[in-house]
């Protein structure tokens, strides 16, 4: 399993997942490169808003939805930074560029931005991030802990958290979670 990118790929935990912090998740990956993985859990939503999240930050906010908008769970790791996936990618102090249409960026102008209504397009706002080690996601994806599948932003920015992960495996033609089985085959 060497040479492979899952940058810009969903991680659908399978339903054996026994790690309970990954259980049912869709997992955004960011990057991914020799030195590891960075991804950020899309599909659970945390009891924080974007409104509370503006104003333990001292953020004025001109606009009233960010009362409805959840903060997700992105992931174990760094928990009180936030993270925020956007398209377009623009120009923030602090972005790592997945593609041509995705942005990772952990800097507070661009939660400025979107509190006065200049912020990008489409946002995912989430606290904390998923990480692995060089050769950990390869580790677990040979222990048949995940499926791949290439990203869509439309799954990312389009849909409820809810529907992300159904979303993802419709990608893979899959159709029911718990039809999933953690049996593998080699041919």
């Amino acid at each position: 399993m060497k040479n492979v990118n899952l940058t810009h790929h969903f991680l659908i935990a399978m339903p054996t997942m026994a790690d309970s912090v990954f259980s049912k998740t869709l997992t955004y990956i960011c990057e991914h490169n020799e030195q590891g993985a960075l991804g950020i859990v899309i599909n659970r939503p945390t009891d924080l808003t974007l409104f509370n999240l503006f104003k333990q930050l001292d953020i004025p906010q001109m606009d009233s939805l960010a009362e409805s908008i959840p903060v997700l769970f992105g992931g174990p790791v760094q928990l009180d930074c936030g993270f925020v996936l956007h398209h377009p990618v623009g120009k923030w102090q602090s972005t790592l560029v997945v593609n041509k249409e995705v942005g990772l960026t952990t800097s507070l102008d661009i939660l400025k931005a979107i509190a006065n209504a200049e912020g990008p397009e489409q946002v995912l706002i989430a606290m904390g991030y998923a990480g692995w080690a060089a050769g950990q996601i390869e580790h677990e994806l040979a222990q048949n802990a995940w499926l791949t599948v290439p990203a869509s932003a439309n799954v990312i920015f389009d849909m409820p958290s809810e529907e992300r992960l159904p979303a993802a495996m419709q990608l893979l033609g899959i159709t029911n979670y718990v039809n999933l089985s953690n049996e593998i085959g080699h041919a």
